[in-house]
């Protein structure tokens, strides 16, 4: 599929979360909720930020897409994730998770891990080192230390995609995204988006905005990651540092028109979507 056909379909994704405002429904660390909540706004989404066990069942009910995020991870918090992903699982509301910092410590690798084996995940989106943290005993992905390239990084995703049989995104210098069978590289982004806490969970929320209207893991991960990687790039243009481009950043998500993703959303597909 050409990059014109992608970046339409992404166009039309943002659309349509502008026209639905769909509930995204965030189970969220602390130092992210009100960036990615104001990212959301900015997209058009409507946010919800509740981590509470006796009202998660209630509210993911209402909720195009369930973020789950372990940024700063509790056992109470994880259990509410269990239990509000089993009904989003039961209501057929896509779920995103965000494995932050899996593979650093045993609670949150096997917290990942659980939340994985126990879900329906639509999409896992992470740093490659995350994401192949989530690797099973006996996997034949390559070891963290052996990514240095886009080309490796793909090459274990899409292994590991087809074992986990989901689909992944891997965010860097250029995203991947695979169901195992399908690849798609995303060149859209900005280096400054590394000198800002939460870019990586942003994605995330935002790919769960396109999640709940894009029926197709690879395609929502894939536009949603075109449509933040741009407004970085315009944000970048006026910015001063790091203050002045995440301020900037909300503007663009803000101000993205169709006709502007359309035209320069840098996603190539391997194959067809």
């Amino acid at each position: 599929m050409s990059d014109s056909v992608l970046g339409q379909r992404a166009a039309e994704a943002l659309e349509a979360i502008r026209e639905k405002k769909p509930l995204i429904h965030n189970i969220t660390n602390f130092v992210v909720m009100n960036y990615t909540a104001n990212a959301l706004l900015a997209c058009g989404a409507s946010p919800v930020m509740a981590h509470a066990p006796e009202e998660v069942e209630e509210m993911v009910a209402f909720a195009g897409a369930l973020v789950l995020n372990i940024g700063t991870l509790s056992t109470s918090w994880v259990d509410a994730m269990l239990t509000a992903g089993r009904k989003a699982n039961e209501l057929e509301i896509p779920i995103i998770l965000d494995p932050v910092g899996s593979g650093a410590t045993r609670l949150r690798t096997e917290s990942a891990r659980r939340l994985m084996d126990e879900l329906s995940l639509r999409v896992i989106r992470g740093n490659a080192s995350e994401i192949l943290s989530l690797a099973r005993k006996g996997s034949r992905t390559k070891g963290v230390d052996s990514i240095h390239r886009v080309e490796e990084a793909e090459e274990a995703a899409i292994t590991l995609a087809a074992e986990l049989r989901t689909t992944l995104a891997i965010t860097g210098p250029v995203d991947v995204v695979t169901d195992g069978g399908r690849v798609c590289n995303v060149l859209n982004g900005h280096q400054l988006m590394g000198y800002v806490t939460g870019a990586g969970c942003t994605a995330t929320a935002l790919i769960g905005a396109f999640l709940a209207v894009e029926t197709d893991p690879v395609a929502a991960a894939a536009c949603g990651l075109a449509y933040f990687g741009l407004a970085a790039e315009q944000a970048a243009v006026s910015a001063s540092g790091p203050g002045s481009f995440q301020t900037a950043l909300l503007d663009t998500l803000y101000r993205m028109d169709r006709d502007t993703l359309s035209r320069e959303a840098r996603i190539t597909s391997a194959r067809n979507l």
